[in-house]
């Protein structure tokens, strides 16, 4: 067992800043939890996440403090102790990368009389200069999937950016676990530091979660995208808490050669951090890590590190509209524009073909947002299909020689049907309809000639447009009924002479035989 003086942070989760990956320690990881007197303990994972250089570091060294001098009620130390521990210095620049755990796990008995094991988790801060999104929402997700306690370190306020920053990490986390029957993470401790405003929520637990109360409610009045992010966080955690924070000092904050003295911090944030760490990590508050439910051992939580060592998301399996590209290329194939005419059902039967498998490899696929939120592109994804048959329907009925030839023959039909017509009404003396009849004519027989310089010059296309609509429309509403009446009729007729002629020739085979 480490004493005190050889514990320190362990690097287990590395950073590799040129190719913005990491990688797992694993034999430093076995180093820490496979001790003899800690592998078979039930274990407690308290880790500190949150943006670069609020001072997370600086926390978990007060923790540190607490576990070794618990039984202390002046456990936060003398006034002019330097602090020490995890790493950590003023200024502006990152000083933790990767995941770092404490080398000392802790035993701690609890009030029903069992063991438990302790350890101390620091994480990498987000947004700073060197890493990307996707780095921030990775550490996040194995902190907070490996973690029994996520403490959330914020400055000042809950922003929204705060949460939808939350609804993203928490969704790579999410991803990576298959089955999911329970909230996949346990507890959430918002840590507001340097709040400046107590005079409307007081420091502490009780105004911070009245606070939090307020800020992740769910109004009906709000955007629907400010309900699915707090709807989100809800359904992520089995707990959620916040603990307002207050400034710790001038001193802390400007002066370059602070190193954690308690004379040096502020009475109010030395009060409330004597508060805050017993909250954490009293024997009667641990939580104790589950997977599924199940409590895990020091040697389960190695396991499950190795599990999520090959945890990396890329952007390619995030994509809402996966299926689209797919369902697109399977209908080029069959009518794209090199392809000849396909019959119109033929075409509407692919299509739902594709449409039903591309929906199927949408709902397949780990996408981010929970299932209303997918639900929602999904109907997008499908809206989206359907347009796209609607324009290769257009495509391919351009194709068609005869769907080509409709607007000219429609034309020529009312102009042979005027012509007619004039002849008609000329000869029996209706000198007015004749009139009308040769009106009609001279308008189609104009059509007809700007249409074919439209589609032969490509000007004017917007007159083409209107002379084929009303061509379609006469075509519709008035020849195709027509044509198709005549064709009822010619069938009819034929049918009904097929069965006299049948009838008579039967008689008469009839006649004969009575005859006979």
């Amino acid at each position: 067992m480490p004493g005190k003086q050889k514990a320190r942070p362990i690097q287990i989760v590395l950073a590799n800043e040129d190719e913005h990956s990491f990688e797992l320690d694993a034999a430093a990881l076995e180093k820490i939890l496979l001790q003899d007197h800690v592998k078979d303990l039930n274990v407690v994972v308290v880790s500190v996440a949150g943006a670069f250089r609020k001072g997370k570091s600086f926390l978990l060294d007060f923790m540190l403090r607490y576990m070794h001098n618990q039984q202390n009620e002046s456990w936060i130390g003398g006034d002019d102790e330097p602090l020490t521990g995890f790493t950590w210095r003023g200024g502006c620049e990152r000083e933790t990368t990767g995941i770092q755990a404490w080398s000392e796990v802790f035993v701690v008995d609890k009030p029903d009389g069992s063991k438990v094991a302790v350890l101390l988790v620091d994480t990498q801060g987000a947004f700073d200069s060197q890493s990307t999104i996707k780095d921030c929402a990775t550490v996040f997700a194995l902190s907070t999937m490996t973690s029994s306690v996520q403490v959330y370190n914020l400055s000042q306020n809950i922003q929204e950016d705060d949460l939808q920053h939350l609804q993203l990490f928490t969704e790579y986390g999410r991803l990576a676990m298959e089955e999911i029957y329970l909230k996949p993470f346990q507890s959430l401790m918002f840590l507001i530091r340097d709040w400046s405003y107590p005079y409307e929520h007081d420091y502490g637990l009780d105004g911070g979660n009245t606070f939090l109360e307020r800020r992740l409610q769910v109004k009906q009045n709000q955007h629907e995208e400010l309900q699915n992010v707090r709807k989100h966080i809800h359904s992520c955690f089995s707990n959620i808490g916040c603990f307002l924070l207050p400034h710790p000092g001038l001193k802390v904050a400007t002066n370059p050669y602070f190193d954690g003295r308690l004379r040096d911090i502020d009475s109010d944030f030395k009060r409330e951090l004597a508060r805050l760490v017993p909250l954490l990590l009293a024997p009667e508050r641990l939580v104790e890590k589950e997977i599924g439910g199940n409590k895990v051992t020091c040697r389960d939580l190695v396991e499950y590190f190795k599990v999520l060592q090959g945890f990396t998301l890329s952007y390619s399996k995030l994509i809402n509209l996966t299926g689209l590209p797919h369902n697109l290329s399977f209908i080029r194939q069959v009518c794209g524009g090199d392809k000849p005419y396909i019959a119109p059902g033929d075409l509407e039967r692919c299509h739902e073909e594709f449409r039903e498998h591309s929906v199927r490899f949408f709902r397949s696929v780990k996408k981010m947002g929970g299932e209303e939120f997918c639900q929602r592109y999904q109907n997008q994804l499908e809206a989206e299909l359907d347009e796209a048959y609607t324009n290769f329907s257009k495509h391919n009925d351009g194709k068609n020689i005869f769907y080509a030839a409709r607007t000219p023959a429609t034309l020529f039909a009312v102009m042979f049907v005027t012509y007619v017509v004039s002849g008609i009404t000329g000869f029996i003396g209706l000198s007015t309809l004749a009139a009308l009849a040769n009106l009609v004519m001279g308008v189609a027989l104009l059509s007809l000639c700007a249409w074919a310089y439209v589609k032969y010059s490509g000007e004017f296309r917007e007159i083409g447009t209107m002379i084929d609509l009303v061509a379609e429309t006469l075509w519709e509403q008035v020849l195709k009924p027509l044509s198709e009446h005549y064709m009822e009729d010619n069938v009819r007729q034929t049918v009904v002479n097929s069965i006299k002629a049948s009838l008579t020739e039967q008689g008469s085979q009839h006649t004969k035989l009575k005859t006979h």
